[in-house]
């Protein structure tokens, strides 16, 4: 992925080969599904690959929003303003229909005018078939139903709203710690030794725990979204409720 300036515009220029192809075509087709308002795209096929041009959207993601937290500077209230923000681009998102289904770190871009959401290669839009290939999204964010779905290996892994929120909780978390949210330590788990797909299935358990935290109100605030329950999680706008009443 390339930034690109012209004389007009600053654009983000994506180019997939190999197995990439595949994963660019499909966010092309993604984004053109769900026209959201100031992501125009452009796309095609070139001998041996797909690209994708989209707007470079200027800020910070929000791994970068949450460093004074990780950093133990001052800055929490902009923290948890660019959480609630977040929250709400999410809830924005699904209220058009469509789950994002791989909320990371760097998939938040915080703009003057509020969060833009990044990397729809794995959008799913509610009520339609599952997306061919998906594999839960990152796997210490994957909601426990997901990463039990994935072991399972019995179909199409469809996501859900309830996920997604389970993986902006985690990506919030993340961001506050600097690490990731299940204690993989104290469930007694070497993530070296039992590799991706074993800490896959040990999260398909929902017995892990939560890993301690650094700010506890705000963390305290995330607790009810990292459910293994999926009905027991917030919506992601009584997510962003609930962290607007931390105090910075």
């Amino acid at each position: 992925m390339w930034k690109a300036t012209g004389p007009n515009r600053t654009v983000a220029v994506k180019i997939g080969y190999g197995e990439g192809q595949a994963v660019t075509t499909r966010e092309a087709a993604a984004l053109g599904a769900l026209a959201l308002d100031g992501y125009e795209v452009a796309s095609g096929l070139y001998e041996g690959g797909s690209w994708l041009v989209t707007p470079w959207f200027d800020g910070p993601s929000t791994w970068k929003v949450f460093a004074p937290v990780r950093e133990q500077s001052e800055g929490q209230e902009q923290v948890v303003a660019g959480a609630v923000d977040l929250c709400q681009a999410v809830a924005a998102l699904h209220g058009s229909g469509w789950v994002h289904a791989d909320l990371q770190p760097s998939h938040g871009i915080h703009t003057p005018s509020g969060v833009r959401l990044i990397d729809f290669a794995w959008s799913w839009q509610m009520g339609h078939e599952p997306v061919d290939g998906f594999r839960g999204g990152i796997v210490h964010l994957m909601a426990p139903e997901l990463a039990a779905a994935v072991s399972r290996a019995d179909g199409p892994v469809a996501p859900s709203p309830q996920s997604d929120v389970y993986a902006l909780a985690g990506v919030l978390w993340t961001c506050t710690t600097g690490g990731w949210p299940l204690d993989y330590k104290a469930a007694g788990i070497d993530r070296k030794t039992a590799g991706p797909d074993g800490v896959r299935d040990a999260i398909a358990t929902g017995q892990l725990p939560l890993a301690a935290a650094v700010w506890p109100e705000f963390q305290d605030a995330l607790r009810p979204a990292l459910s293994p329950t999926p009905e027991d999680r917030p919506a992601p706008m009584e997510l962003a409720d609930l962290l607007g009443k931390v105090a910075a």
